[in-house]
Parts: C-alpha cells; structure tokens; sequence
C-alpha cells in the first residue's frame, strides 16, 4: 500500500477510536471543524481549476466564469427553496458519482468508458447507502428539514439493498475482466469493511466526516495541486490555500452568518446540507473536466 493510503487508513482507525471517548454532541462539533476547514478548503478552487482547464487562449474570461460560477450556485440554492426534495436527491446522485469518481479515477479500471462511469456512480453511491442505512433516524430527521417529507425506514432499507446488487453485480464484472481491478479487489473491499465499522459505530456527521475529509476531500486537494501546479509540495500547497482562501473565506462568513440566525432552529441543519450541496453541483462538474484534462494531457 502506498503511503497515503496508510494514512488514510490511520487516520480512519483514529477517527474510530475517537467515537469511544466523544459524545455526540462534540463527535458533530468537531465533524463540522473539519468539514468548514479541509472540507470547504477542497472546492474553493473551482475557477482556477475551470481556467487551468480552458486554457490562457480561451475566450471565458475570469469574471465571465466567476459569473457563471454563482449562478450555478444561485440556482442550486434556488432549487432547494423551491423544489427541496428534487434537490436533495440530485445532490445525492452529483455526489455519489462525485465520490466514485475521486476515488477510482487514478486507478486505470481496464473497461469501457461507460461500464467505469457507471461503477463510479454506483461505488459512491454504495458509501452514501451505507452511511444513510446505520444512521436512519438521522437521515430521517433531516430529510424532514430539508424537504418536509416523512421518510419511511423502509425506503432506506430498500434503496441500500438495490445499490448493494447494483454494486455487487459491477465489482464481480469488474474482477473478471480487469486485471488491475482484480489485483486491489480485497483491498476496496477491506476499505467497506472498515467504512462499515466507522458509520455503523458513529453519528451521522462524524462518520461522513471521516469519509469526506480523508477518502474525499485530501486525495481530491493532492489531485488539484498537482493538476495546477504539476506537482504536490510545501510551496505549491501554501500557493493553493492562497488563492482559495477568498472563496473559502466567504464561505464561513455565510455559514456563520447562518448559524447566527438560526443557532436556536432545527433548520440550520437543512440550510447546512444545502449550502453544502449547492456547492457541490458546480464542484462536481469542474473536476469532472479536470480528470477529462489530465487524461487529455497524458496522451499527448
């Protein structure tokens, strides 16, 4: 295994090993400190990222693409007020192909383009799954933040279950017909294992927590650096923070602006996941491009 994966590994087990000595109540606290620092601090690059991609000869100039940025934010959160459960279940599909993507893109699955896509989409879709499942009445209640719906236990059930055939049906497809794929099979599976553990033992948002910011979130900041600025080390990371502390500024002030508001209101939570996902929609499309950029690069 490679050093980054044992640390994500340790890292993991520490984060377990955490839930024996945290109450909730602090286990979400310090879930939300590393979601607002690393977490945040991993999308607040898009533009540099979609004007890396386009290019210096484009015809998108910065603040053209800082517009369309927020609008597409804008339009997000919009569709949040109004339509809050569509929106909600296109930020779990943005996110769950989101995740997938992250995670096995750098692997080189020997497969066709959409057999990959698909199982990107389904893997992240399986994580979510198994977070929602050990964290039901959680899952619920903010389900009926969000969108004032009453989500039945079963639907979880059902929905983890038909993702779990789905996911099950590609890994054995993907073993039989790439070799690569079949060489790191256990090791994925010894990942679930471990994923099973941690949300099974751990809140809702301690358990996204640790997945978010040591699976997601720093392998996703290591693959930005290096796109960037070719390389991952002290000074192109302290150039990184530079130019996203802007952006990642923003954010806090208008997550703490919210939390001010309603600090005494169930509703901060729903607003919370909303941010969240509004951010995710562009986030989501603009490392998409970037993955499409760097394997364009690598064939030149």
């Amino acid at each position: 295994m490679s050093k980054n994966v044992n640390i994500k590994i340790l890292s993991s087990f520490v984060g377990l090993w955490l839930t024996s000595f945290l109450t909730g109540e602090f286990e979400i606290l310090l879930g939300f400190f590393l979601i607002f620092t690393f977490g945040i601090l991993h999308g607040s690059n898009d533009i540099l990222l979609i004007t890396k991609v386009k290019g210096e000869t484009s015809k998108f100039s910065f603040p053209k693409i800082l517009t369309v940025y927020i609008i597409t934010v804008l339009l997000a959160v919009a569709l949040f007020i109004y339509t809050p459960m569509l929106g909600l279940l296109l930020f779990i599909i943005f996110s769950a192909f989101h995740f997938g993507e992250q995670h096995w893109m750098n692997q080189n699955i020997q497969a066709v383009e959409i057999i990959k896509k698909t199982y990107f989409f389904i893997y992240g879709g399986f994580i979510l799954m198994l977070l929602f499942v050990f964290n039901k009445k959680e899952v619920i209640e903010i389900v009926k933040a969000i969108a004032d719906y009453n989500l039945d236990e079963t639907i979880i059930t059902y929905t983890f279950s038909f993702v779990a055939l789905c996911f099950a049906i590609f890994t054995l497809i993907l073993t039989l017909n790439s070799k690569r794929f079949r060489h790191n099979v256990l090791l994925e599976l010894f990942y679930l294992l471990l994923f099973c553990i941690i949300f099974k033992v751990s809140t809702l948002i301690w358990g996204f927590t640790i997945y978010f910011i040591y699976w997601h979130s720093l392998p996703s900041l290591n693959d930005q650096i290096h796109f960037i600025y070719g390389e991952c080390n002290k000074k192109t990371i302290i150039r990184y923070c530079k130019n996203a502390v802007i952006y990642w500024a923003i954010s806090l002030i208008g997550i703490a602006g919210v939390y001010y508001i309603f600090k005494n209101e169930n509703i901060f939570y729903a607003i919370f996941f909303s941010f969240i996902a509004a951010v995710t929609f562009p986030h989501s499309i603009v490392i998409t491009k970037m993955f499409k950029q760097k394997k364009r690069n690598l064939y030149r």
